[in-house]
């Protein structure tokens, strides 16, 4: 029985506790990376380009799929899949990792459910205060009215 679950972990991509995708569903495709190179840079693929169906990453609840098109932004796809890019390695194998690392810290940015916000109230001290500063500054203008209107400084 053992081997039976070996085979199925094999076939699935785990990118965050409870959440995965099947293998067969990440899409990796390699083109040529950009950029300065040197003798190699036309010669080889190593862009690493990973294509994932929002829908067929298992585990993710509504909401986390939601936010995981939030933040995905650009990188979502009209066909609501997830393009992700690396060129910053000199080898596919290690561009690869780095579109599931990526992929990885989506996932799992996604699944944290935020803080829900707490209505605050202004405390009395700080209601006081700001009446108070309201109260000196209206004196200070109501003082030079009176002293130009003493002095006959009219507009």
């Amino acid at each position: 029985m053992n081997g039976d679950r070996s085979r199925q972990s094999d076939s699935r991509e785990e990118l965050a506790p409870g959440v995965g995708v099947e293998r067969s569903e990440l899409q990796f495709t390699f083109v040529r990376s950009g950029g300065p190179g040197g003798q190699a840079v036309n010669k080889l693929s190593t862009q690493a380009q990973l294509r994932v169906a929002v829908g067929a990453i298992e585990g993710l609840s509504e909401r986390a799929a939601r936010r995981l098109r939030r933040l995905a932004g650009q990188r979502l796809t009209k066909n609501d899949e997830l393009l992700i890019q690396s060129q910053t390695h000199r080898s596919q194998l290690d561009n690869r990792r780095a579109c599931l690392d990526r992929l990885r810290q989506l996932v799992a940015e996604a699944i944290k459910e935020p803080k829900p916000r707490k209505k605050s109230r202004p405390t009395r001290a700080m209601i006081e205060k700001r009446l108070a500063a309201k109260r000196k500054q209206a004196e200070k203008k109501r003082e030079r009215r009176a002293r130009r209107l003493r002095r006959g400084d009219l507009d």
